[in-house]
């Protein structure tokens, strides 16, 4: 990976070079938000109202996780900034180790949750009963594919942490191509629905990571990784990590939160 793709936050023009960052992630961002767009454009196209009517229930959900696992990341790009910043490097790759600990649990505490009960939370999003099989479908499927929404979430903080914006947007502008694909193939020519649509945007997302993963492996990172550094520590953690990461999330959470609550009470009143 060229270092081209790193911005100096330290250095030079400091205005340009925080356009010049935080551009890539708001459009990232935005991407991200796309995949449940795309779904429902292309399952309204080709399949009935009540596989768009799937869609759209279980979507809003996971955007909602996705938003608040993107907030917690943010606590691993601001330590892996500070700690580079500060000359401590092996705290850098320390903390990489107890995001990647954390998020493991994370992703199998919500598959844990949502894959089992995806009947019980259609039903808490009050899916029309023409809908409901359709929307179950579709959560369950999305539930299996959270451990890649993570992966592909602390990747991109590590990279947007030494500096690198562009690469994480590289990564989910792949996925999102490969989601439209996806869904025309399984959509439009098999005929799956909801249920197709989940498969491509998991599909997706576990392509992101593999690119990801290969971005990352070709980049010479400013710290040292060891395997025995993912694990809980308590040094990381009574330091600034979690306190950067709790805004961030409550943030998302009181952002998202009121769609979710909107969509429960339209769908129950009608």
């Amino acid at each position: 990976m060229s270092r081209a793709n790193t911005q100096n936050l330290l250095q030079g023009n400091i205005l340009r070079s925080l356009i010049s960052f935080a551009f890539p992630v708001l459009l990232a961002l935005f991407l991200q938000a796309m995949y449940g767009a795309a779904d429902l454009i292309i399952v309204g196209q080709f399949a009935d109202t009540f596989e768009q009517s799937g869609v759209a229930s279980g979507s809003q959900l996971f955007n909602m996780i996705a938003m608040v696992i993107t907030g917690l990341t943010m606590g691993v790009t601001v330590f892996v900034g500070d700690r580079i910043g500060a000359g401590k490097p092996e705290e850098a790759g320390q903390g990489v180790g107890t995001g990647i600990a954390i998020f493991a649990v994370l992703a199998v505490a919500v598959t844990a949750l949502v894959v089992p009960f995806s009947d019980a939370l259609a039903t808490f999003m009050h899916a029309p009963a023409e809908a409901f099989s359709q929307t179950g479908a579709y959560v369950k499927i999305c539930g299996l594919g959270t451990v890649f929404i993570a992966a592909y979430n602390v990747i991109g903080a590590v990279f947007r942490g030494i500096g690198d914006s562009r690469t994480p947007l590289l990564t989910v502008a792949i996925a999102c191509a490969i989601n439209i694909l996806g869904d025309l193939v399984l959509v439009a020519g098999f005929e799956m629905g909801a249920a197709g649509a989940a498969i491509a945007t998991v599909s997706a997302q576990a392509i992101s990571v593999v690119f990801s993963l290969y971005f990352i492996s070709r980049k010479n990172l400013p710290f040292a990784f060891s395997k025995k550094f993912i694990r809980f520590d308590p040094a990381c953690l009574k330091k600034k990590f979690c306190w950067w990461a709790c805004p961030s999330r409550c943030r998302n959470c009181w952002c998202s939160f009121p769609f979710c609550l909107s969509r429960w009470w339209s769908t129950a009143w009608a």
